[in-house]
């Protein structure tokens, strides 16, 4: 089954304003997650999902300066803008990723779609999988595999404003009607806080950047955790930022 990783970006977010566009080591945050998307070796497409805004023409742009695949679709309603999207480019299995999330680590990834795919060739029913169903992992390394008729169901059934706007909640809200699997890590990191929401992310994360990256290098979860036990102070930067529930 082809597999798309289909990323959603916009200009607008109501803590940290064309956040997806900051400059973090030459590099804007958007084309760090796409490079760290890119580097899962199973998967077949990356495409960029933003808005018919004329302030996410920034976006498009960038998109093709990383050489990716775009789709404009509808700012509020973001699960029709992946089920287009998805349509568009033939996905079998679509990987959600947002684009707030430059220390996106693509080995998880690739565990995460290779448990996919052999357990569902073996016979396992899975419908959706995720590791933040049951968070082991930090947030900012977030990642959701669905089918894409998995997509189309919630795409035709979803009523609610959160389910249109955060894409999976109907699926994962609805076990009744899906089979859902989560990923769990062998050791509990949920606490870390590695997404960019804030300035405060954006503090630490641009830390951790400027520690750790290399031109064009993909540096690992591993050595993110290694360096903030060495530095410990850091992890005070953003301790204190409290996240957003899908229905706030």
């Amino acid at each position: 089954m082809r597999i798309v990783a289909i990323i959603q970006a916009r200009m607008g977010s109501t803590r940290l304003p064309g956040k997806v566009m900051k400059q973090l080591c030459g590099q804007t945050v958007m084309a760090h997650v796409i490079c760290r998307v890119q580097a899962c070796p199973l998967v077949d497409e990356v495409v960029v999902a933003t808005t018919t805004s004329l302030v996410d023409d920034v976006i498009v742009a960038e998109a093709e300066r990383c050489g990716v695949k775009w789709f404009r679709g509808s700012e509020e309603d973001v699960l029709e803008r992946y089920y287009l999207a998805a349509k568009k480019y033939s996905a079998g299995v679509v990987v959600r990723v947002t684009s707030d999330c430059p220390l996106f680590d693509p080995e998880v990834l690739s565990q995460m779609l290779e448990y996919f795919k052999t357990e569902t060739v073996e016979g396992l029913k899975i419908d959706y999988l995720s590791n933040c169903l049951n968070r082991s992992y930090p947030r900012g390394l977030d990642a959701e595999i669905f089918t894409y008729e998995v997509l189309e169901k919630a795409f035709e059934k979803a009523q609610k404003p959160y389910e249109r706007e955060h894409v999976t909640p109907y699926i994962y809200e609805h076990p009744e009607n899906f089979s859902l699997h989560n990923q769990t890590n062998d050791e509990d990191i949920s606490h870390y806080r590695l997404t960019l929401d804030t300035e405060y992310d954006w503090t630490l994360i641009e830390e951790i950047y400027n520690n750790l990256y290399r031109h064009n290098d993909i540096f690992t979860t591993d050595e993110i955790l290694e360096l903030l036990e060495y530095k410990p102070d850091l992890l005070m930067l953003n301790a204190h930022v409290e996240q957003k529930t899908f229905k706030d």
